[in-house]
């Protein structure tokens, strides 16, 4: 199996695998954007045009394929009149306007794109698939030969290419012809001043070859002591991987060896220059680094396999190498550190959001454990000083009973566009334990990439989303383009029910609306509350979200003035708490599922037309196969739930437990008064147990409230909601394209939004960052990076557009 590079703006690399295929991936989302069919072979090697906008590939069929790039078309299909056997190299020649190939039957031949079209056949007769060749008939992957490959598996192209006898050197080495490299002498050597080619074979040579008059003249030949598997050039010296883990360097000015040096322990398959240095990849997967000089610079394992392809990439704001190996995986290597003047685009590239997302993950922030609380304080600190980086003021605010603090910070609008409006991002940092790590792919809080996704505790809920918001308010205020003041509320209590947030808020809200104090602090209207801590209804479909419901959990006991007793000596003697619990819970709904706390439903408003009509959207525009009234049920109508019931004593068949214990929630819905609700359910339950007998009795009520939290129903129609639409299109839309988020609800709780529109005297909007596959609170937690880029990109048009709806509302 052999593996290919490609280096381009859009197409990273494409993979050459045994399935026949290339694969292409977008460099700065790292998912698959296309798969390139039509060998009937293991494709072997890739080149690319950047000018021409060209693809090729070669493979295992004999056969060269000419795609094009920005359509991922193909385009032709070259074949040699010769049984060539397998392609092992393939380089296109810009100045020449010519693609080579080297390949199995130690041949090296070409064909010139000047005028291809003249060429095409339609007779497929000459095809190596309709060919035999005795030289060509072992058993190759899948126990067939390269005839039966291709005749099973190969569609017929529409341009046939047969290249001519002229167009071939059939011996150019005493071996297959592994490696091919163009090379353009400089102009002061005065040797040869038009482009030549180098090609390596296993015949351990380096034969270097000009194109005059159509064909090939070699010029010279260069021995080494084993084959020559990969090569490249740097300025006027030839660094040549060997079978044996060598490096040879060849001075091609002076046409001599300069040196070998022992490099690998096993075969250097793959080789490379970039930034001056030299990178080498071997049998055993370790990439080392090289001074010109052949001067170790590093080493570290990169793949389980025999790494096949190394590259170096600068573009879209990354540098770094790109690997391939076969152990069915692409690796992207950032080279920044080590070259800090290679980054492109400044400090806050997307690579720079990944890094700051990495620390993010690794960070253990449960908030429900208190061997965590240090962690967490860490974390805490960490956003602090990252908000400072980007020059927002920042400080942290505590919370009571020593619960995890608040990280406040404020971007203060620098645009010469400002005019002094504010909107507050809510999220939070603190996560739910990873406890069943064993069934992680990867480590929780090790933050991992995989085909185009991030795997890692927290990484969907809520610490990507988050930092989406922060690098967009901070990219805008870095290019004095942040038009508005933005503040950042990000708890450290959330998944434990935003413990303390209120009456943290609430002390500190002068504070807050005054840009955390100072001389020139002044005070903030905070025009628009922001958050992103939902997902998409299915894995397709960008979605608003305009509402949640509240919750009110709650703890019910009953307990006996007894012991714990024996059923055999004490039972029948007096009411049991267990069955007095089940009688009781028993009361709260009837056999429809209905609740029957007297009122419970009274303020529910009936639906609109509007609204029934967004329901009707959903289910016609995605594929979750829920029905209307299955979200109407989950979104919009109140439910009260048993989670679990818990008695005193051992676990045996034999005891009469003197307490029995009860957890209930209750999500409510905006109509619904949090605390009428509350104590509605509270004195129902006191006279139902009251009613359960009543003559003298031994047994007690004690109900617990947990927590609770508001219902939220924002406005699809007010300009914050308007403002994401709008962004959602145009990033998720392409250009020419636009796609229609879905405006959703959830049945979920977030406790701290209805409190802070309340605190602020703002409306809240919420965008889902994640898909409905991110595995948020469960195991494998993972987010699709394109989601992350596109949900920061859309915080900064909102951040740059809510300015000037706030001042139009204003007017």
């Amino acid at each position: 199996m052999k593996f290919s590079c490609v280096p381009h703006s859009r197409l990273v690399y494409g993979s050459a695998l045994l399935t026949q295929a290339s694969q292409v991936y977008d460099p700065q989302t790292f998912q698959l954007v296309a798969t390139l069919t039509g060998h009937g072979g293991s494709v072997l090697c890739l080149n690319v045009s950047l000018k021409r906008r060209l693809l090729f590939s070669g493979a295992t069929d004999s056969i060269l394929k000419i795609w094009h790039i920005d359509t991922l078309q193909e385009l032709y299909t070259l074949y040699s009149v010769f049984d060539i056997g397998d392609i092992f190299a393939v380089l296109y020649s810009e100045t020449l306007n010519t693609v080579f190939f080297g390949s199995q039957n130690a041949s090296i031949q070409w064909c010139s794109l000047t005028a291809i079209d003249r060429h095409i056949l339609q007779d497929t007769s000459g095809l190596p698939s309709n060919r035999f060749s005795k030289f060509f008939d072992s058993a190759g992957p899948g126990g067939k030969t390269p005839e039966q490959i291709a005749k099973s598996d190969v569609a017929v192209p529409n341009s046939l290419i047969e290249l001519p006898y002229r167009n071939v050197v059939t011996y150019a080495h005493n071996g297959f012809v592994y490696s091919l490299q163009s090379y353009q002498p400089p102009l002061a050597a005065g040797i040869y001043p038009e482009e030549t080619l180098l090609s390596g074979g296993g015949d351990g040579f380096v034969n270097w070859w000009v194109m005059r008059n159509g064909t090939l003249h070699k010029l010279r030949s260069f021995e080494n002591k084993n084959s020559v598997l990969c090569m490249t050039v740097l300025d006027t010296f030839l660094y040549c991987g060997l079978t044996n883990g060598a490096i040879a360097l060849w001075d091609l000015d002076a046409f001599q060896l300069v040196r070998t040096i022992q490099a690998h322990n096993s075969d250097i398959l793959s080789i490379t220059t970039y930034a001056s240095c030299i990178f080498t990849g071997s049998a055993t997967g370790y990439l080392r680094k090289w001074s010109r000089e052949l001067k170790l610079g590093g080493r570290w394992k990169s793949h389980d396999g025999l790494i096949l392809s190394i590259l170096g990439v600068t573009g879209n704001g990354r540098a770094g190498l790109v690997t391939g190996a076969n152990d069915d995986s692409v690796a992207i290597w950032d080279l920044a550190d080590a070259f800090p003047t290679a980054r492109l685009n400044g400090t806050l590239a997307n690579d720079r959001l990944l890094e700051a997302l990495s620390t993010f993950v690794s960070l253990k922030t449960i908030s429900g454990l208190d061997e965590s609380r240090a962690e967490c304080r860490r974390c805490a600190s960490f956003l602090k000083k990252l908000f400072s980086s980007f020059g927002a003021k920042s400080d942290l605010i505590t919370t009571e009973s020593q619960r995890n603090p608040i990280v406040y910070a404020r971007f203060s609008a620098n645009s010469p566009d400002s005019i002094g409006t504010t909107v507050l991002f809510y999220g939070h940092y603190d996560v739910i334990a990873a406890s069943d790590s064993d069934r992680w792919d990867t480590s929780p809080y090790e933050l991992s990439g995989l085909n185009g996704y991030l795997y890692g505790r927290g990484v969907s809920d809520n610490k990507g989303p988050v930092l989406a918001a922060v690098f967009a308010a901070a990219e805008l205020f870095q290019e004095k383009k942040l038009k508005t003041n933005v503040l950042f509320l990000i708890e450290g209590e959330e998944e434990s029910g935003s413990v303390g947030f209120k009456a943290a808020v609430s002390r500190n809200i002068e504070m807050i609306c005054n840009g955390g104090g100072g001389p020139d602090a002044g005070p903030d209207i905070v025009d628009w509350i922001l958050l992103s801590n939902s997902y998409w209804l299915d894995n397709e479909t960008p979605c608003l979200n305009y509402g949640l419901r509240g919750v009110i959990h709650m703890t019910i006991e009953i307990s006996s003035d007894f012991p714990d007793l024996h059923s055999g000596l004490d039972g029948g003697v007096g009411p049991e708490p267990l069955m007095d619990m089940t009688k009781l819970l028993s009361k709260l709904t009837d056999d429809e599922g209905m609740i029957l706390v007297p009122g419970f439903y009274d303020p529910v408003k009936p639906m609109t037309e509007a609204e029934e009509r967004l329901y009707e959207q959903i289910t016609q525009k995605t594929s979750i196969g829920l029905t209307k009234e299955v979200l109407i049920s989950k979104w919009r109508l109140p439910t009260l739930t048993v989670h679990g019931i818990t008695v005193s004593g051992p676990s045996n068949q034999t005891i009469i437990p003197h307490k029995a214990t009860a957890t209930l929630s209750v999500r409510t819905v905006p109509e619904q008064d949090t605390e009428e609700i509350r104590t509605s359910l509270q004195k129902y339950l006191r006279a139902c147990f009251s009613r359960l007998r009543p003559s003298s009795r031994s047994n007690h009520l004690s109900i617990t409230l947990n927590r609770e939290a508001d219902a939220w129903l924002g406005d699809p129609g007010n300009a914050a909601f308007k403002i994401l639409a709008a962004a959602v299109k145009r990033e998720w839309g392409g250009p020419g394209g636009e796609v229609e988020p879905l405006y959703i609800r959830e049945g979920g709780t977030i406790p701290a939004v209805r409190f802070l529109e309340k605190a602020f005297n703002a409306p809240a909007a919420q965008l889902p960052c994640g898909q409905a596959s991110d595995h948020a609170h469960l195991d494998n937690e993972r987010l699709r990076v394109i989601n992350l880029y596109n949900a920061k990109n859309i915080w900064k048009t909102a951040f740059d557009e809510l300015p000037r709806r706030a001042q139009e509302n204003k007017l």
